[in-house]
């Protein structure tokens, strides 16, 4: 793959014998060669991944078109120079943070692969910036930058200085998104980072839902607004940039100048950055050339039975609700799971609160949410399932597995659903519907509990470890959809108490509706033990079909 023409050690400074043009714009057609068969392969792998990429590149494209468009649409705005400013801090941050959450993304941000291989610094950084211009987003974010350039330009000059402002702007994203990647390559490829990475999803949520309703309030306020903080923003690459281009327009060529070259230098100091970064992942030492730490504390290697553990009830009870909940924070598929419910049953009450919709039934998605993760509780478990099946030889113990591992994600599920449902209350104001609200919660719970029991032994199905595209093994699509149908059941089990409550409203005896509360809650306990009760002699026939279905993919 290295087309350098005197060996070196890998990963060494080239102050010496710096590399020649030809060895650069090779081993750039190398790299750029690579990030296409990386593409054209990923893509073969499957048809789904195939389809997924191509609907996220119509969706991305289509948004950047029109984006373009309401630049265009805007030009000649007081304010546009402003959001254009904006606009291109709002890119440069996002490259920035994006190997943080994404870092499976694209295999060419991770050196660490070319260790082995004798490629000096200069080379390969060229060669991997080439590569990070082949994709959806860099395509977006030049076509972000060319609507930012036609928005504020007027005059030859200033489309001048935005053809260098265009470049400089992505070039200064790209090379900041490789710099943090391989500045937390060893972070990002171990477990840890990859968990960190998932947990970010849900700030990923929030903080996107926090600028969905920013620019809601910037529409109704206006893009004046903005001029307080394009003050600061224009001079921080890449915005400097854009703000070159505003600055030729209006005939300040001293600060247009000004703004190109702060940009230039801020890319400069990000290669720099970036190639102390290579140099030192492509020569230091990791736990795969260093021999691991033999001492281990005996407090640490007594950890299980310490924390969590000694919590827990004693006997199987205990020992199921640690092993449920282990399962929740280190096994990647499951926590992604329980992650993306606790993210949209907080977020849709919220957020429909934030926006003046002052319903509180919105918090109904928070037990929906979490009343789901009991559905395919088998499918967690995979092949390692034969283990439990060897502990269970009668309808008591198939009774003591369920009940355990409903007791494990009540644990989670009933303070969640307690307190978004008072926190949904506090932001509407909706306090006189807070005991009724809360109590229908605990009666879904309680019911999607039962139904997932019983959809977890009637129709289990795998949960692929080997993709982070698919949540079902091929050929069990259907037994998915059958399972998640046992939700309506849930619905239908809770008519009872909420004809209750209607009726409460229709007599008109709201003061009355505090009783929702304790009978929600009982209702809940009792419909749970219910269809525990039902799922567990069913267990006990089906642990052949169980463990064949979990072990497929």
């Amino acid at each position: 793959m290295s087309t350098a023409t005197t060996p070196s050690v890998p990963g060494a400074t080239t102050a010496s014998s710096p590399a020649t043009t030809a060895t650069i714009q090779a081993s750039t057609a190398v790299f750029v060669r690579l990030k296409l068969s990386l593409l054209r392969n990923g893509l073969r792998q499957s048809s789904g991944r195939k389809a997924v990429w191509i609907t996220s590149l119509v969706i991305v494209s289509l948004y950047a078109a029109l984006q373009l468009l309401g630049f265009i649409a805007l030009r000649g705005h007081a304010h546009v120079g402003a959001l254009t400013v904006c606009t291109a801090a709002l890119l440069a941050f996002g490259w920035a943070v994006m190997p943080l959450f994404f870092p499976g993304g694209d295999e060419t941000m991770d050196p660490s692969r070319l260790v082995m291989l004798p490629l000096r610094p200069t080379p390969m950084m060229a060669g991997l910036l080439a590569a990070a211009l082949v994709g959806i987003g860099p395509v977006f974010t030049v076509m972000v930058l060319i609507g930012a350039v036609i928005a504020s330009a007027h005059g030859a000059a200033a489309f001048a200085v935005g053809i260098l402002a265009v470049p400089l702007a992505l070039l200064v994203c790209l090379a900041l998104a490789r710099a943090v990647a391989t500045a937390n390559v060893r972070l990002l490829t171990s477990r840890k980072g990859r968990d960190l990475a998932l947990l970010s999803g849900l700030l990923i949520a929030v903080g996107g839902q926090l600028l969905s309703l920013a620019m809601q309030k910037l529409n109704g306020a206006g893009m004046g607004k903005l001029e307080s903080v394009a003050d600061v923003l224009r001079w921080i690459p890449p915005g400097s940039a854009l703000d070159a281009v505003r600055a030729a327009s209006d005939g300040a060529y001293g600060r247009a100048a000004t703004g190109l070259a702060l940009t230039a230098v801020a890319l400069a100091a990000v290669l720099w950055w970036w190639q102390r970064g290579l140099t030192k992942v492509m020569t230091a030492g990791d736990a795969s050339t260093l021999g691991a730490a033999s001492v281990t504390k005996p407090e640490k290697a007594r950890a299980d039975g310490s924390g969590l553990a000694r919590l827990l009830p004693a006997g199987r009870t205990g020992t199921v609700m640690h092993r449920s909940l282990r399962y929740i924070w280190r096994d990647p598929k499951t926590k992604a799971s329980w992650v993306s419910g606790l993210a949209v049953g907080a977020l849709v009450p919220i957020v429909n609160a934030a926006q003046g919709m002052s319903n509180i039934w919105f918090a109904m998605f928070a037990p929906t949410m979490l009343g789901l993760q009991m559905y395919n509780q088998f499918g967690q478990d995979g092949p390692a399932f034969w283990m439990v099946l060897q502990t269970i030889g009668s309808r008591r113990d198939a009774y003591a597995e369920l009940r355990a591992r409903a007791l494990s994600f009540s644990l989670i599920a009933v303070p969640y659903v307690v307190v978004v449902v008072t926190g949904t209350a506090y932001f509407t104001g909706k306090w006189q519907d807070w005991a009724e609200v809360l109590g229908m919660s605990f009666a879904l719970l309680g019911a999607l509990f039962a139904t997932g029991a019983l959809a977890s032994v009637l129709a289990p199905y795998s949960i692929p470890q080997d993709s982070g595209f698919k949540n079902v093994a091929p050929g069990q699509g259907a037994l998915a959809w059958f399972g998640m149908l046992g939700a309506l059941i849930g619905a239908v089990l809770c008519a009872p108490l909420g004809a209750l409550a209607i009726g409460l409203h229709i007599a008109d005896a709201h003061s009355w509706l505090w009783i929702v509360l304790p009978l929600g809650a009982a209702y809940g306990v009792l419909t749970t033990w219910a269809g525990l009760r039902l799922a567990a002699p069913r267990m006990l026939e089906r642990l052949p079909e169980i463990l064949t279905a979990v072990s497929k993919g």
